[in-house]
């Protein structure tokens, strides 16, 4: 998906400086345990689906757009498992940001996991036991996400 409009107003008018922006992870399982993660197309990494959270969108549904918009899979949202904030990035253009970052995690219900947008090159089903290595805030929302608590995490 393209840069969302609100952020291409935004920058034009700060240019590049840094923006604080709220998003979501979505930690995408099924039934057999297998974790739903795209192959980004800017760094070629694998991730969990992940997006900015739009003005006045309730942050559980835009964990539900993003993993369709990414994927093509239908999901529900089971519960909020972790707040955190993602280290800072710079973009190829050189804008600046840095995530408030909420996890969510997910229970597949419907659809063939496919590319389903530009920004990934590839898309996934992994076991546990078959999963590449993930970013450290990645791999920790997946631990947030299979740890058993019911209540949210966050660092303090």
């Amino acid at each position: 998906m393209p840069t969302p409009e609100f952020i291409v107003s935004l920058r034009q008018k700060i240019g590049t400086d840094p923006l604080w922006l709220p998003g979501v992870k979505a930690v995408v399982h099924r039934q057999d345990g297998a974790l739903l993660l795209v192959k980004r197309a800017d760094n070629g990494r694998w991730t969990l689906p992940a997006g900015i959270i739009e003005p006045g969108e309730e942050p559980a549904s835009t964990a539900v757009r993003e993993v369709f918009e990414e994927t093509g899979v239908e999901v529900e949202v089971e519960r909020l498992v972790g707040v955190g904030t993602t280290d800072p990035v710079t973009y190829p253009n050189g804008d600046r940001a840095q995530y408030l970052d909420l996890v969510f995690s997910c229970r597949f219900r419907r659809g063939e996991a496919r590319v389903h947008d530009d920004e990934n090159t590839a898309v996934g089903w992994f076991a546990a036991a078959e999963c590449p290595v993930l970013p450290p805030k990645h791999a920790r929302a997946v631990a947030w996400a299979r740890s058993g608590n019911a209540e949210a995490r966050f660092l303090a």
